[in-house]
C-alpha cells in the first residue's frame, strides 16, 4: 500500500519534475512532427521548411532556456 499523500509511490512534486522532463520533452518532439508533416503536406521546399524549424526552433529555445534558470533557483 502507498503511503498518504502519494501516487502510486510518488510524491506531487516528484510527478511534476517528471511531466516537466519528459512530459514537454516529449511534446517537443511532438510538435517537430507536426511541422514536418505541414512542411512536407504543402510542399515548402527546402527553403520554406527551414523557415518553419527555425521558427519553432527559437522558440523551443526560449522555453528550454527559461525552464533551465528556473529549474536551479540561486541559492
Amino acid at each position: 500500500m502507498t503511503a498518504p499523500g502519494t501516487l502510486f509511490g510518488f510524491t506531487e512534486a516528484q510527478i511534476a519534475q517528471f511531466g516537466l522532463t519528459f512530459g514537454i520533452g516529449a511534446f517537443m518532439l511532438y510538435m517537430l512532427f507536426i511541422i514536418a508533416q505541414l512542411a512536407w503536406e504543402s510542399k515548402a521546399g527546402r527553403f520554406g521548411t527551414f523557415v518553419l524549424f527555425l521558427g519553432l526552433a527559437f522558440g523551443m529555445v526560449g522555453f528550454v532556456a527559461r525552464f533551465g534558470r528556473h529549474e536551479n533557483p540561486p541559492q
